[in-house]
C-alpha cells in the first residue's frame, strides 16, 4: 500500500484534490482508499469548531479510520491527518502537546504532500477561520514537518494542472508502468521541500516551483 497523506491550509483545495486523485487512480486501474477529513462531520455533527479539549480527540479519531484501511489497497490517500490538528492546536490555542504523537503518525506515510496558496479563498461554514488565518497555517505546518524531520512536496496549478502535478509526484515514488503516463519532474530529484518559516508568499513559491519544472 502506498499512503499519501494530503496536508495545507483551509481553502487550498485538499478535498477536490483528494478526490480527484482518487478519481485518476481508479481509472488507472488501481484499487485506492480516500479518508475523508473527519472534522468537517465533527463540526457539521456538532454544529460549531472544537474547543481545545476535544482537540486530541479528533486526531486519534482521523488516525483510527486511516489505520482501518485494509491492507491490500493499492492507495491509501488521506484528506488530512492528525499533524494538521496538532497545527491547529499550537496556534489557535498555544498547546503544542500533539506534535510527538503526530510526528510519529505522520512518518508512516510514503508521501506528504502540501497544498500551495495560489487558490482564491472561498468561505465554507464552520470549515473556515477567515483568510487571514491561511497564511499562519501555511507556515506553522511547514515548520512542523521540519521539525518532525517529514519531507514533503507542496503542489500547485488550478483545475486539472493540480491534479497531474500531484499525480507527477505520486508517480516518482509508486514505481509502477503507470510512470510513462505522467512525465514526472521529480523522478530524478530528491522531494522537494520548502522549510522557510517567515516566508508563506504564493508568488514567491510559484517562482519556485516553475525554476525546479524547467530544469
Amino acid at each position: 500500500m502506498l499512503k499519501i497523506a494530503l496536508l495545507g491550509a483551509e481553502s487550498t483545495g485538499k478535498t477536490q484534490l483528494a478526490q480527484t486523485l482518487a478519481d485518476s487512480l481508479r481509472e488507472r486501474g488501481h484499487s485506492v482508499a480516500l479518508v475523508p477529513e473527519w472534522l468537517r462531520t465533527w463540526c457539521d455533527q456538532a454544529e460549531r469548531t472544537p474547543h481545545a479539549d476535544e482537540q486530541q480527540g479528533i486526531a486519534l479519531t482521523q488516525a483510527a479510520h486511516i489505520a482501518q484501511v485494509p491492507t491490500n489497497t493499492e492507495y491509501l490517500l488521506a484528506d488530512t491527518t492528525a499533524l494538521m490538528t496538532a497545527v491547529y492546536s499550537d496556534l489557535l490555542f498555544n498547546d503544542d502537546t500533539l506534535y510527538p504523537l503526530a510526528w510519529e503518525l505522520q512518518r508512516g506515510f510514503d508521501m506528504t504532500l502540501i497544498t500551495g496558496l495560489d487558490l482564491p479563498w472561498v468561505a465554507d461554514g464552520l470549515q473556515r477561520d477567515g483568510q487571514h488565518m491561511r497564511e499562519p497555517v501555511d507556515a506553522r505546518l511547514r515548520t512542523a514537518l521540519a521539525r518532525g524531520g517529514i519531507p514533503y512536496q507542496v503542489v500547485y496549478g488550478r483545475g486539472s494542472a493540480r491534479t497531474v502535478n500531484a499525480l507527477r509526484a505520486i508517480d516518482s515514488i509508486a514505481g509502477s508502468a503507470d510512470k510513462s503516463s505522467a512525465d514526472s519532474v521529480f523522478s530524478s530529484q530528491k522531494p522537494w521541500t520548502w522549510n522557510c518559516e517567515k516566508c508563506s508568499d504564493p508568488v514567491c513559491e510559484h517562482r519556485l516551483f516553475s525554476d525546479l519544472l524547467n530544469r
